[in-house]
């Protein structure tokens, strides 16, 4: 049984093991350190900005594939949010920041450290001049700490981590370091979002005491996010964390053992399937934990819907795992387990196995599927396409996130069609997946594919992800011709422009990353791919823009294909070429940093996705 993403160790894999090449460029993403305690995060998914004070500037949460926090008004000289407490003083903080406009070159977009007031603080900034520097400002003094060159997307997020520790003062975009000083004139402050003469956005902010001594006094931690101590050992069942005895305001509970019509109270719980149309917008369905075993799919139907300030949750009970078992149905396309066709809806901590075909699947939009496992289904792991044959188009499935999930062990009998992750025929735009790995499927780690009779499917983005020894189940046993690929981005000589970025593809049956005919213009960056069977990069058609991605080899294997535009900066394999790579014997190895973040190592070694 699986080790569930949010408290998973990092672990060895078996039967991964002997020579592996570990990637030293290209790679870019978010470790949290083992030995480092997480003190704050606020991921803005519940609206609130509860424990942020404001200074200037227009803010508010808003949509961005997730909820982010915003500050719109590029027009303004000065705007600034502030958390923590003005006694922190060595620690690290990191978020996810886009600078969505700049009002001329001056303008800045930043994270920032050891704010003592709002003009004095360390700083790491997006600048309109394409530059990330690393700052102290002191009043009207900006000093540059370090800086790199770099065009700064308006469409893209990016990593900054800024890490203060005593006088030393670093900071790093995507895992890549921007500077790293000596600095005595900002002895302790809070953290902060800033903004002068630009708009920007920000998401999953944390801190952790990997600078040094913990902050004197922990700030508040954002109402949705749940305490980030993982357990001692390593659960055999994917726990969750958070508060003891859960709120009961506008709460449900369902229990293995709960009846139809209960009150739906801890000591009075009821069924998941009676539950899901009782449950009211912004409210919490609480499964407890143990195996639910089910013969009918749970449907979240459509018009089952909850508000995007008010979302509906379904949730495993805090410090307890949930497991709900389809073994009862027999393998057929109607046999799902948990259909989620309703909008703004929260699945959370929750195991889905052994349905009749997918898992979990998504025909609803505005949802977010985070830190799920789907195992030993029969047919994808997680799918989200169109609820019904007759759903127009306009109504197929569209800005959903699957984040920090996991997916394995999913096989039909004909071993063609089981992916772990699928966005594939029938989906409209702006579905994500982030930090979600997928292993020892049947077919393919995941799967976008369109055809002919349904058309183009809307753009997927694939980020800081993991897909590995898909082909192979982890018994080791392969069945029928699937596809095996580790992303498979397309079918049929339909063009889709998908993004695939951060992610690693490693021993999966067949190639690592491959536009599979499609020939769209796809933004493919800062990917690894190791000793995939065929080509760890195979794209024979089409304009997509390649940059930073690098393809190694513990031995000789078959040279990569590249049709499109593609710069200096990627390394692809071309009969022996290793000058990036270095050589390490040992395993792959993965967890789960515990704000939902993916963390690789090779060969012992951490690699940032």
């Amino acid at each position: 049984m699986a080790p569930h993403p949010r408290a998973r160790r990092l672990r060895r894999l078996a039967g991964v093991g002997g020579l592996v090449t570990l990637v030293t460029v290209g790679l870019t993403g978010i470790v949290t350190s083992a030995e480092a305690a997480t003190v704050f995060s606020a991921d803005f998914e519940n609206g609130s900005t509860g424990g942020w004070s404001k200074s200037g500037g227009t803010w508010s949460v808003v949509s961005d594939g997730s909820r982010v926090l915003q500050q719109s008004d590029a027009g303004s000289e000065r705007a600034r949010e502030f958390a923590g407490d003005a006694s922190w003083t060595n620690y690290s903080v990191q978020a996810r920041v886009k600078a969505t406009s700049f009002a001329s070159t001056a303008g800045v977009v930043a994270l920032t450290a050891r704010a003592s007031g709002a003009t004095k603080m360390y700083r790491l900034s997006l600048t309109g001049a394409n530059k990330i520097q690393l700052e102290t400002m002191n009043g009207s003094a900006i000093s540059v700490l370090g800086a790199m060159s770099q065009t700064i997307s308006t469409s893209t997020f990016y990593t900054l981590k800024l890490t203060v520790n005593g006088t030393s003062i670093s900071g790093s975009v995507n895992g890549a370091t921007v500077g790293s000083a000596t600095d005595s004139t900002i002895g302790a402050g809070r953290i902060g979002l800033l903004t002068e003469h630009a708009a920007g956005r920000f998401d999953d902010v944390v801190v952790d005491n990997g600078g040094g001594t913990t902050p004197t006094t922990p700030p508040t931690t954002n109402p949705t996010t749940p305490p980030t101590t993982p357990p001692t050992t390593p659960p055999t069942t994917p726990p969750t964390t958070g508060p003891t005895t859960p709120p009961t305001s506008g709460a449900i509970y369902a229990a293995p053992n709960g009846t139809a019509g209960a009150a739906g109270t801890l000591s009075a719980p009821t069924t998941v399937a009676d539950a899901l149309t009782r449950i009211a917008a912004g409210g919490t369905i609480y499964l407890r934990g143990g195996t639910y075993a089910l013969r009918s799919t749970l449907t979240i139907a459509p018009g089952n819907n909850g508000t995007s300030s008010a979302r509906k949750t379904l949730s495993a009970y805090p410090n307890e795992v949930p497991i709900l078992n389809f073994s009862a149905q027999t393998e057929d396309s109607a046999n799902r387990g948990l259909a989620v066709n309703g909008n703004y809806w929260r699945v959370s901590g929750i195991v889905v196995e052994r349905a009749g075909d997918n898992g979990i699947f998504v025909g609803g939009s505005n949802n977010i599927i985070e830190r799920t496992v789907t195992r030993y289904n029969r047919d994808t792991g997680l799918q989200l396409s169109r609820i019904a044959s007759d759903t127009p188009k306009s109504q197929w499935p569209a800005n959903n996130l699957v984040v920090s999930a996991e997916s394995h062990d999913n096989a039909d009998s004909d071993g063609e069609d089981a992916d772990g992750f699928a966005a594939k025929l029938t989906v409209g735009s702006g579905n994500i997946f982030r930090y979600d790995v997928s292993h020892n499927n049947i077919d393919d780690g995941w799967d976008l594919y369109t055809k002919d009779d349904t058309g183009a499917i809307g753009p997927v983005t694939i980020e800081y992800s993991l897909s590995y020894n898909n082909g192979t189940l982890s018994d080791g046993s392969q069945a029928g011709d699937g596809d095996r690929n580790g992303y498979k981005l397309g079918g049929e000589d339909i063009a889709v422009n998908h993004t695939v970025t951060h992610s690693i593809a490693y021993r999966n049956g067949k190639h690592g990353f491959t536009y599979n005919s499609n020939p769209g213009s796809m933004t493919i960056s800062n990917n690894v791919a190791v000793d995939n069977t065929e080509r760890n990069f195979s794209f024979d058609a089409g304009t997509s823009v390649f940059r930073n991605n690098t393809s190694c080899r513990s031995s000789s294997g078959t040279n990569d294909r590249i049709i499109g535009n593609s710069d200096s900066s990627n390394q692809f394999w071309s009969g022996g070429n290793g000058s990036r790579c270095a050589t390490y014997s040992g395993s792959l190895g993965w967890s789960y940093a515990s704000n939902g973040t993916l963390q690789v190592t090779f060969g012992g070694k951490v690699v940032n996705p």
